[in-house]
């Protein structure tokens, strides 16, 4: 697996709300363009998502991909790992969650992702980092309305 990308954003939400954002993956294609369908095919105990199908469409990085959820480090971190691709051959990321005070929250995403394909590594690390100010960007706008 390949070096991970990550940018940080602020956030002018309570961590609950963000961290209630990040966690209903379902939810995801309503704040997220790149998403355009996300399926809960399995939950723990406590009814969280581990293993979700999406349908992914940013940029250069378009696959039906199954993703592995590890809630072992929540709800500071939600981690995710790829189970299953058409194309991708491996999609590992987080988000990290820190509340700066009780209305701002700050979010740092980090990805990486292998491709089945030779891309160079340079252009990969740009649609990474595309791909994360993106999501930062949507999640924010979402939650300052």
């Amino acid at each position: 697996m390949s070096d991970l990308s990550s940018s940080t954003i602020t956030i002018d939400a309570p961590l609950a709300a963000v961290q209630g954002a990040l966690f209903a993956i379902d939810q995801y294609p309503s704040w997220s363009t790149s998403i355009k369908s996300s399926e809960v095919v399995a939950s723990d105990d406590q009814g969280r998502a581990t293993k979700v199908k999406m349908t992914i469409d940013a940029g250069m990085m378009k696959d039906r991909v199954i993703l592995d959820y590890d809630w072992s480090q929540a709800p500071a971190t939600l981690s995710f790992s790829l189970d299953d691709a058409d194309l991708l051959t491996g999609m590992d990321g987080s988000y990290s969650i820190k509340s700066i005070d009780e209305d701002t929250t700050q979010v740092t995403y980090e990805l990486g992702v292998s491709l089945s394909m030779p891309i160079p590594a340079m252009m990969r690390q740009k649609a990474e980092k595309t791909t994360i100010d993106q999501a930062l960007s949507q999640l924010k706008a979402s939650l300052e309305g």
